[in-house]
């Protein structure tokens, strides 16, 4: 077990990690507090967190098998001990870490007999196994044997039905949820209106990120979440027009266009952020991995910048173009020299 003290501030509030430790590959500990909070707080911030944790964080794991002439689920392959139902549950006990967007595929290719391990996974370069140990299937027969996976990333617990097999294709129950729990507990001190509060956070991952880095990511995903009412303009509401129904006004991206064309000036790039722009999910995923959140952060790039941006196609950065140039009359240059 390691402790440590890292320590931070914002004000007077002070966050630790008191304790952080190791338990296995696939299980990593961490413990934190922060104080001091005013009475009610804690509760607050603990609540919001640990659904954050449980809820928002992403992770990657194997979805899907793919078996050369297998009838079901339940059929046994010669040469193997397991069944193939056996050799699913197996691959959804593997462990992924990576940054990856979408659909991407690996494969086992081995030749008994062998052990079969997470090892022989043949994986894209951007994806790495957690615990390489895992087994997969014992081949018993010295025989080729090729199995096709498929690998996304995502968030939540996604449960898929047999009757989804088709050609030998076979989904997997997917555990997307790196963060396996969170709890939360205050210790409050002091009398009367001097009381407070200090919250203790406890965190578990599967061990594709730290608890520090679950922590980090569940506060970001908290704070997106919250920084459109930061920017939300105030709007007339007549209510004596439409008694009958009552619907909040949209704070949307073209509310903000209409602001920016009267005085461009005067409109802060800074309060405009990436996801107003109505980009594709995987385009803007991958402009927020590179921390660009608003649009003065993606106006400090050159169209050659965001082209080293891990995922990012010509055609998205083309996309980009074309939105900024259309809506704010605003040219991306290619490269810095053109300043």
């Amino acid at each position: 077990m390691v402790r440590e003290e890292i320590a931070g501030s914002t004000r007077t509030l002070q966050w630790k990690c008191v304790e952080s430790r190791v338990d296995s590959k696939r299980l990593h500990y961490g413990r934190f507090v922060l104080s001091p909070l005013m009475k009610g707080q804690g509760d607050t911030i603990g609540i919001a967190m640990r659904r954050a944790l449980l809820e928002e964080m992403e992770g990657t794991c194997i979805t899907g098998a793919f078996f050369e002439k297998v009838p079901h689920e339940y059929s046994t392959i010669v040469g193997i001990e397991e069944s193939v139902h056996e050799i699913l549950m197996n691959l959804k006990e593997i462990v992924l870490r990576s940054n990856l967007y979408g659909t991407r595929n690996a494969s086992i290719c081995v030749k008994g007999p062998k052990n079969i391990t997470a090892e022989d996974i043949l994986l894209p370069s951007s994806v790495e196994i957690v615990d390489t140990t895992q087994h997969i299937a014992t081949l018993t027969e010295p025989r080729d044997l090729y199995i096709g996976l498929q690998i996304q990333r995502d968030r939540g617990y996604r449960m898929r039905s047999t009757n989804d097999s088709q050609d030998g294709s076979y989904p997997i129950d997917a555990v997307f949820m790196p963060v396996r729990n969170a709890n939360h507990s205050i210790y409050s001190y002091g009398n009367g209106n001097e009381k407070q509060e200090i919250l203790f956070l406890e965190i578990w991952t599967n061990g594709s990120l730290t608890p520090k880095e679950a922590l980090h990511e569940a506060s970001r995903n908290l704070i997106d979440l919250f920084i459109p009412f930061l920017h939300a303009e105030e709007k007339d509401i007549n209510l004596e027009e439409n008694k009958s129904r009552f619907t909040l006004p949209l704070f949307t991206f073209h509310d903000k266009l209409a602001n920016l064309t009267k005085n461009k000036k005067e409109i802060a790039f800074k309060c405009i952020f990436i996801d107003q722009l109505e980009l594709p999910s995987r385009t803007y995923n991958c402009l927020k991995r590179s921390n660009i959140h608003t649009l003065a952060d993606l106006l400090s790039n050159s169209q050659e910048d965001l082209l080293k941006i891990e995922y990012l196609r010509i055609e998205d950065i083309q996309q980009i173009v074309d939105t900024l140039e259309k809506h704010f009359a605003i040219h991306l240059v290619k490269n810095k020299l053109a300043f």
